[in-house]
């Protein structure tokens, strides 16, 4: 190998290492502690629309609100290892038969956690590799309970928004902790895009969709994950 590229090898490798390092020790600590910021976050920073968010402990947060998103973005939760395979199969299926008019997603709360702390927003099939990757991570290394108070905290919930406890100050003037079943389904109806909906503001879509949310928290099994 020619001396030049031998020195490039050299320090690309040490690199890939420090690297390899730097996110294990970083997915660890955040075991216990809450990421200083996010690459979404950074993005609702440098477009202009700010950063509210308020990172609270799950005793902080109503036990409704961890339902709702249950019951709406992942009612196998407590049960799967981070892959809801069924449904994963079921999506690729329709997006086959849609041939890319509409697009389903198949994410579990596992999933989209690992991407909010993570990855950058940006679709790929290079990200989505980077995401079951560290969804395998966060299933081995944090437990349920981690992986629910995390999603509560960094999900995106409206423009320049993140988190339950920023939604509730936001959208109702009242901490998480005091949200009412209704609030908690109206902010988990508007999820899967919350730049376009607003609890706000709900559209008769998005009041079907917090019916539908109300009446599956019902039928939603408590599973106790909190240990």
């Amino acid at each position: 190998m020619i001396p030049i590229l031998r020195v490039v090898w050299h320090w690309i490798k040490r690199i890939f290492i420090f690297l390899f390092i730097l996110h294990l020790v970083f997915l660890i600590w955040c075991k216990w502690f809450f990421p200083p910021i996010t690459f979404t976050q950074l993005g609702s920073l440098f477009s202009g629309h700010g950063l509210k968010r308020d990172y609270v402990c799950m005793d902080e947060i109503n036990p409704q609100a961890r339902l709702a998103v249950i019951a709406s973005e992942d009612q196998l939760f407590a049960d799967h290892n981070g892959f809801d395979w069924k449904s994963i199969e079921k999506a690729q299926k329709y997006n086959e038969r849609h041939k890319g008019r509409r697009v389903k997603g198949a994410s579990t709360i596992s999933q989209q956690t690992a991407k909010n702390v993570f990855l950058f927003p940006a679709r790929s099939w290079i990200r989505k590799g980077f995401e079951v990757y560290f969804t395998f991570l966060i299933e081995v290394c944090w437990s349920k309970h981690r992986i629910m108070e995390m999603y509560l905290n960094v999900i995106e919930t409206g423009n320049g928004i993140y988190g339950v406890e920023a939604a509730a100050q936001e959208y109702f003037h009242k901490p998480a902790k005091k949200l009412s079943n209704r609030e908690a389904a109206l902010i988990a109806a508007v999820l899967p895009n919350p730049l376009k909906w607003s609890p706000a503001k709900p559209t008769s879509f998005i009041l079907q969709k917090q019916a539908w949310i109300l009446n599956s928290m019902s039928a939603v099994e408590a599973d106790d994950f909190n240990k």
